[in-house]
């Protein structure tokens, strides 16, 4: 049985990430949290006129957050396949974003979030959006980001674009070979170097260590020389018709460039490929 915790704004960009999830457990047990959060506003006063106030207020919103996701319940039985093994769960809070999600994340042993990002248009916009962005780097659970126009097809080829200078985790790794496992996908291992640069002892250690690591799992290498990191993302994602991005958040500098700022126009990954967060 899978928990998988999905934040809602009731957004179409919500919606999709919501029934790409659905596609992509079709065959797996899970129990779908459906959690949409009423933001706290940062100020709060003290006065007991006040604090009645703003009970008030968040019995209203509560009570509209219910009926909208009774809402979403509805829509979901009537617009995609009924499925047994799924079963939903709605829960509306009146909390700050990120710890709301943090809680129920903990609370509900959530195996996996998945959260919509809006895609961008143009040079130095938002990618993803900030909410998604503030879990991705503050909640430390696997996170599956859905751009706004990903649809789901049959995952066939992982992509993992690594530098190998930081040592594999365990349950990063084990993660990673479940979500490859599952779709029986093929993981493709990408390292982008300069031109003429070769692995240092401790990366060829690192990249021995997933090598043997994942001796159960279809993969392969691959080296992409002097191109820009973003750029070399996507002429792989491209070429190889990559489904999904699985990558360590840990490394940071690493991840936040392909993920956060694309640098040229030309980068459409983000739009349309799924990027899988990995959290030690």
């Amino acid at each position: 049985m899978k928990h998988i915790l999905i934040p809602t704004d009731f957004s179409s960009n919500a919606w999709n990430a919501l029934k790409y999830g659905i596609e992509l457990f079709q065959k797996t047990r899970c129990t779908f949290y459906l959690v949409h959060i009423n933001p706290i506003p940062t100020y709060s006063g003290a006065g007991t006129s006040l604090r009645s106030a703003s009970e008030d207020f968040r019995q209203n919103v509560l009570k509209e957050s219910k009926l909208e996701l009774q809402n979403l319940l509805d829509r979901i039985a009537g617009e995609t396949t009924q499925n047994s093994k799924h079963t939903f769960v709605p829960i509306a809070l009146y909390d700050f974003f990120v710890e709301g999600i943090k809680r129920e994340a903990e609370n509900k042993k959530i195996d996996l979030i998945i959260m919509g990002t809006k895609g961008a248009s143009g040079l130095k916009k938002a990618t993803v959006g900030s909410n998604t962005g503030d879990v991705i780097t503050k909640v430390k659970y696997p996170l599956l980001a859905v751009p706004e126009d990903a649809k789901y097809t049959d995952i066939t080829e992982i992509a993992f674009p690594t530098d190998y200078q930081i040592g594999f985790d365990m349950k990063v790794l084990n993660t990673l070979i479940e979500m490859t496992t599952m779709n029986k996908a093929d993981l493709r291992i990408l390292h982008i170097s300069k031109k003429g640069e070769k692995l240092s002892e401790e990366q060829q250690s690192n990249k021995d260590f997933l090598h043997d690591y994942l001796v159960d799992v279809d993969h392969t290498f691959h080296s992409l020389t002097g191109t820009s990191l973003e750029t070399a993302v996507q002429c792989f994602t491209e070429s190889r018709d990559i489904d999904m991005i699985a990558m360590v958040a840990k490394n940071l500098n690493f991840f936040q460039r392909i993920l956060f700022r694309p640098a040229v126009e030309e980068i459409s990954y983000h739009t349309d490929v799924p990027f899988l967060v990995l959290h030690e």
